[in-house]
């Protein structure tokens, strides 16, 4: 097993909603996308980061996008919301965002998920559509490349 399946099979462990998106979502979609990292859609009420701290504590989390990278165990103070947390673990790079760019919020997302099974577990995943207009969205030409496969992929499903 991959450390980012255990990574989303711990994220799934503890209780918190959530979306899968971005790479690890187009692979699942078909794409031949290779990713490197686990990002999902999910409300990141002090609650729930808590239950983050507590899930992910002996994986060494560290906010990766700072310099010098701190700790997730000490940052934010309790009681804050956020709306993304950047993760680094010792098992992979974990992005949770609050609102997916050409998309919406987790509500909206969560909306138009489909349901997938994965490693034996229930998850759910950002559909099709959202998948490819989250990905024009974003205009990168990494992104770009994929959102064309994603749209022949759809075509390909429609037509059968």
């Amino acid at each position: 097993m991959s450390d980012l399946q255990r990574l989303l099979q711990r994220l799934d462990e503890t209780g918190i909603e959530f979306v899968l998106v971005g790479g690890y979502a187009a692979m699942l979609h078909g794409s031949t996308l290779l990713t490197r990292d686990v990002d999902v859609c999910a409300v990141l009420t002090p609650g729930n980061i808590g239950k983050l701290r507590e899930a992910f504590r002996d994986l060494h989390p560290q906010h990766r996008l700072s310099m010098p990278r701190r700790s997730f165990l000490d940052e934010p103070a309790p009681g804050a919301a956020l709306d993304n947390l950047y993760l680094g673990t010792d098992w992979g790079a974990l992005d949770l965002l609050g609102n997916i760019t050409g998309v919406g919020d987790y509500a909206r997302v969560a909306r138009d998920a489909v349901e997938i099974e994965l490693f034996g577990r229930r998850l759910r995943a950002i559909g099709l559509d959202d998948l490819i207009a989250a990905k024009e969205a974003l205009g990168r030409d990494k992104d770009l490349i994929v959102a064309k496969e994603l749209r022949a992929i759809r075509e390909k499903l429609q037509g059968t």
